[in-house]
Formats: structure tokens, C-alpha cells, sequence
């Protein structure tokens, strides 16, 4: 099993928001965790919201959570939203259900982190996520039907 590091968790970042500038999103919030779950790098972009912070790692350790990706957690919450309420409850607010968590798998398919997203649409987070985890040379898993 990989391990994720400081230096690919640092790479994913700027790839993310090198993406978010190149497709003139707005500004974003990255947050990248290890598998359990401690916050490894983190950047807040100049005007990203005061909540933006919370709710990218929330995306992220949520992801981490329940071993599903934001787009997989969004689908299962529509299908059991008092589930969702509950998880909500034991974790303490700290999952977000939504696009823009997403898994970091290494070569042989074991989830060595996290990245979570905020600042932009769901959908456009998402992206950028994966765009930072791929430069990088990992799997990002979004969870759904990716």
C-alpha cells in the first residue's frame, strides 16, 4: 500500500486549483487528508468563504467515513436521508454528503486519503479534485457511477 505524503498531497492541491483558474471557477477551498483522516494540506483561496474550511474537510472525511465518495454519499442520503440525519448526528456535523469528497486510491485500489472541495458547484469541486489526484499519478474515486 501506498502512502500518501506531504509532497503528493501538496502537488494535489495546486493541480486542483490550477484547474479551478484555468476553468475560471470561483474561489475554492482544497482540503487533503490521509486515510485517517488528519488533515495533510490545505489551502484557502483570497475571498473562499469562512465556512468553505469546514465543509471541504467534511467532504473529505465524510468520504473517508463511510469508504464512498461525495457523488456515491449525495445518491445513498437521497435514498436514506435518516440514515444520513443519524451519520450527521455520530459524526458531529462533520459529514457532507455532497460532490466534491473524493477518495484517493493508490495502484492497487487501497484508499491511502481524501480530498474535499468547497467554493464552487458541487459538480465543479469534483472536478477539480480529481484533476489534482490524477496529476499526481493516483486514482480518485468520486463513488457513484463515476
Amino acid at each position: 500500500m501506498t502512502k500518501l505524503n506531504l509532497e503528493h498531497a501538496a502537488r494535489i492541491v495546486d493541480a486542483a486549483l490550477e484547474h479551478a483558474a484555468a476553468q475560471k471557477m470561483k474561489p475554492l477551498t482544497v482540503a487533503v487528508l490521509d486515510a485517517g483522516g488528519h488533515l495533510v494540506a490545505f489551502k484557502r483561496q483570497d475571498r473562499s468563504g469562512i465556512l468553505r474550511p469546514d465543509i471541504a474537510q467534511g467532504k473529505a472525511w465524510g468520504a473517508l467515513g463511510m469508504g464512498d465518495g461525495g457523488r456515491g454519499l449525495a445518491k445513498r442520503a437521497q435514498i436514506a436521508p435518516a440514515f444520513f440525519v443519524a451519520l450527521a448526528s455520530a459524526s458531529n456535523g462533520r459529514v457532507i454528503p455532497v460532490p466534491g469528497g473524493v477518495l484517493i486510491r493508490d495502484a492497487d485500489g487501497d484508499i491511502i486519503g481524501a480530498v474535499g472541495i468547497s467554493g464552487d458547484l458541487p459538480d465543479n469541486d469534483e472536478a477539480c479534485a480529481m484533476h489534482g489526484i490524477q496529476a499526481v499519478g493516483l486514482t480518485a474515486d468520486p463513488g457513484g457511477d463515476h
